[in-house]
């Protein structure tokens, strides 16, 4: 039988790729294993369950980094100080995703790769939360059994060290689970639904942060005085359960595959080993994801600003005509003007959150997917140098899909190579509401001009209700800036995962393996999707592609690209405060809006790089 004569059975079409390419079977002459096989569609419940600890894990963030500050001042550390311990967020961000990412990956329990990491972070998480909450009772009732006072002054001293303590501790337990999750997210999802994936993830986010700015804004102490005295610490044990239990439903009801059968584990990771191994990584990295991560680094010099002034921002307009109109006010009142503008800027921060969340549930209608499955077709295939048994000129063609949150993918794969189908499959009505075009990578770009179109706003706004629906509006990007990357990211990491590989060798050998990852341009030429993979019509051969590929590491390194920049935007927020910022009760202090501007310049950064970030279009 000749290679044109070849036409693979109905139901043999792999599913799971998100370029199909349909060769001879292995069994006949030059023949070889398919590199992958099929991974059914997983419906709106399956992908709910998947992603809803990473709603868990955000509420502890929020409650992090919106009732932090207030805590640890309260305890008596100097804003310095209070400078010194939100490095702790990137910082072990940037070190512990990475490291947890390639244990992981290297990880061969029985009961799965991302779990026991899940599990034990987990666990860590609410230790250190709730020690965190109780450091003054802790401390106080440890050192009562040496005879000292817990008012006296080295008291609170050792109290002040031993929250930094808690605070360290707690941003390595959740950046545990956040690495873990993520690659979770990845490894139990089909290529072509990663977009879709990420998309549950970033609602499950924006429900998270919508339920954390509530009960921050609630008087919790008053509803639930068995939680504890303060609202700190009913916070903490609120955050602490719905963390438990979302990890615990992920873990109980997604079943991890059993890697003990992917290969031998790497060497025993030391310090030097680990940064070598991520320097190494990092330069083998697919050029798609590199190119993600340096959209990544700009734009995250644009979000810490933002994310960490914006309340300030409102309250600083909320507090200028009060200011204004009473300059002599005293201490107290100073302070209780701030206390108020606190509470406005925390509803312009639930604003916030109700719209990205919105935007997270109907940006996704809108956006054609990079990566779709292949149903049940009958496929006649005439040759691989492109002619088409009809006689029409071979064309490279976006592939489709009509699965949405609701069910089930059943719209027919259009031609990614030369091919006759015949199919009855209609495209749905969610389907339709696709804008031809609006591929993923452009959504971010027009994303960060917006994020910096409302940035250079800020030299018009001069109201607090403006300054609201400033940061609503910017709710838009953050949606988008919770899934674009990530989904890009999965996309890559699913289509070249060799663990995937290996596992669907032994299922389905029936196409040859670079035909089946790369995308017909014209005859003789394949492509990747990214356009990065493929070189003369074979799989590039990247350095330690085994390593590189999986998910741990790759979205351990992806963190490092948001964690970095951070640290760096700190610095330039520090030096543009120490040039701009007035006393605490003067008006008009416009220090933060100039740090708003600066983020506003590094999205426009991060949108010129984006143009870089393949649509599969180009």
């Amino acid at each position: 039988m000749g290679e044109s004569d070849y036409k693979p059975a109905p139901g043999s079409i792999n599913e799971g790729s998100p370029l199909m390419v349909p060769t001879p079977p292995s069994d006949r002459p030059g023949g070889r294993p398919l590199a992958g096989a099929d991974e059914s569609s997983k419906n709106a419940l399956y992908m709910s369950l998947l992603t809803l600890s990473i709603g868990g894990l955000q509420i502890v963030w929020s409650v992090e980094l919106s009732n932090g500050s207030p805590f640890l001042l309260s305890l008596g550390m100097s804003k310095s100080l209070l400078a010194f311990v939100w490095i702790a967020g990137p910082l072990t961000g940037a070190l512990v995703q990475p490291y947890i990412g390639i244990r992981s990956d290297n990880c061969r329990l029985a009961w799965g790769k991302r779990k026991p990491f899940m599990v034990v972070g987990g666990a860590a998480t609410v230790v250190s939360l709730l020690a965190l909450a109780w450091v003054k009772e802790i401390v106080g009732g440890f050192l009562s059994i040496f005879g000292v006072e817990s008012a006296s002054a080295g008291a609170k001293i050792v109290i002040i060290i031993m929250a930094t303590i808690f605070m360290y501790c707690l941003d390595f337990s959740i950046n545990t689970v956040q690495a873990a999750i993520r690659a979770f997210i990845v490894d139990n999802c089909p290529a072509h639904q990663q977009e879709l994936s990420n998309a549950w993830a970033s609602r499950m986010v924006g429900t998270g942060n919508i339920l954390g700015y509530i009960f921050g804004y609630m008087d919790l102490p008053k509803f639930v005085p068995f939680l504890g005295n303060t609202q700190f610490k009913v916070l903490c044990v609120l955050a602490s359960v719905f963390l438990g239990a979302t990890l615990a439903i992920s873990c109980v009801y997604i079943k991890e595959r059993d890697p003990r059968g992917e290969g031998p584990v790497t060497d025993k990771l030391g310090v030097i080993s680990f940064f070598k191994q991520v320097i190494k990584s990092i330069r083998s990295l697919p050029t798609q994801i590199s190119r993600v991560c340096q959209v990544q680094f700009a734009a995250w010099v644009g979000w810490f600003p933002f994310l960490y002034y914006s309340t300030t921002y409102v309250g600083q307009l909320y507090v200028n005509p009060v200011f204004a109109d009473n300059p002599h006010l005293s201490e107290g009142e100073v302070d209780k003007a701030w206390e108020d503008a606190t509470r406005v800027g925390t509803l312009a921060l639930l604003i916030y959150a109700i719209i990205s969340f919105l935007a997270n549930m109907l940006l996704p209608l809108f956006v054609d997917p990079l990566y779709a499955p292949a149903p049940e077709t009958v496929l006649q295939r005439d040759s691989l140098d492109g002619d088409l048994d009809d006689g029409s000129e071979p064309a490279a063609r976006r592939l489709s899909l009509s699965s949405m949150p609701t069910g089930n993918a059943s719209e027919p794969l259009l031609d990614a190579v030369p091919i006759r189908q015949e199919t009855e499959g209609k495209p749905t009505w969610l389907s339709r509401l696709r804008v031809p075009g609006l591929t993923l990578p452009r959504v971010w770009l027009l994303s960060h001009l917006l994020f910096a179109a409302c940035m250079f706003s800020t030299f018009f706004i001069y109201s607090h209700q403006a300054g609201s629906v400033f940061v609503g509006i910017i709710g838009v990007s953050w949606a988008v800036a919770l899934w674009a990357p990530f989904a890009l990211i999965a996309a890559e990491v699913a289509r070249i995962d060799p663990s995937r590989r290996n596992r669907r060798r032994t299922a389905q050998p029936t196409y040859d393996e670079y035909e089946r990852e790369a995308q017909y341009e014209g005859p003789g030429e394949y492509n990747s999707v990214g356009g990065s993979d493929v070189e003369h019509g074979h799989l590039k051969d990247h350095p330690d592609g085994g390593d590189v590929a999986q998910a741990g590491i790759i979205l351990g390194l992806h963190n490092m690209a948001i964690s970095l920049p951070q640290i760096l935007s700190s610095l330039v927020c520090s030096a543009i405060f120490k040039a701009s910022q007035k006393q605490r009760g003067e008006p008009w202090d416009d220090s933060v809006g100039w740090v708003l501007r600066f983020g506003g310049c590094a999205a426009l950064v991060a949108a010129w790089l984006t143009r870089r970030v393949s649509d599969g279009s180009r």
